[in-house]
């Protein structure tokens, strides 16, 4: 069976509902600019050193995913971040849950007027082996989030920064 490809060489991206979902993995260390087209990807977070994803300025109908297919190592940090800090933000929130079933579980949220990040170190902010959360453009200046933080031991804190 073949896949249809839909707008690839768009830079303005595609919105088809039931089509084949992108996967990028193998970032690496250097900062990995999300265009347009890749609305709608599967991002793996497939490394323990240091990742950062800069969302695409948002467009009503955008969305990303990420999975961790690898916890990142405490001394480095995971970083999903907006394009533009001073005029794009997060919104929304996100379970948090650790590995130590005796700490339980808490939730976090983004205010939608100065959270501009998530970062997850590996320990107390998430960034363990399947953490899974989504990036849904709501409008032209806000990232609406949702998932599951997957943390260590200890009591979770919030995820979610202003720089």
């Amino acid at each position: 069976m073949a896949l249809e490809n839909l707008s690839k060489q768009s830079t303005e991206g595609c919105l088809a509902p039931g089509l084949h979902q992108e996967v990028i993995q193998g970032i690496g260390t250097t900062e990995r600019q999300l265009l347009p087209s890749e609305s709608h990807s599967l991002i793996l977070l497939d490394a323990s050193d240091q990742i950062t994803v800069r969302l695409p300025t948002p467009v009503l109908g955008m969305m990303f995913e990420f999975l961790t297919t690898v916890s990142v190592t405490s001394s480095d940090t995971h970083k999903v971040i907006t394009k533009t800090i001073a005029s794009e933000f997060m919104i929304g929130g996100i379970g948090a849950f650790a590995t130590d079933i005796a700490v339980g579980g808490d939730s976090f949220s983004a205010n939608g007027t100065t959270h501009v990040a998530l970062e997850s170190n590996g320990s107390t902010t998430g960034g363990i082996l399947g953490q899974h959360i989504v990036f849904r453009a709501i409008s032209t200046t806000q990232w609406a989030v949702s998932g599951a933080m997957v943390g260590t031991t200890g009591t979770q804190l919030t995820p979610f920064a202003t720089s």
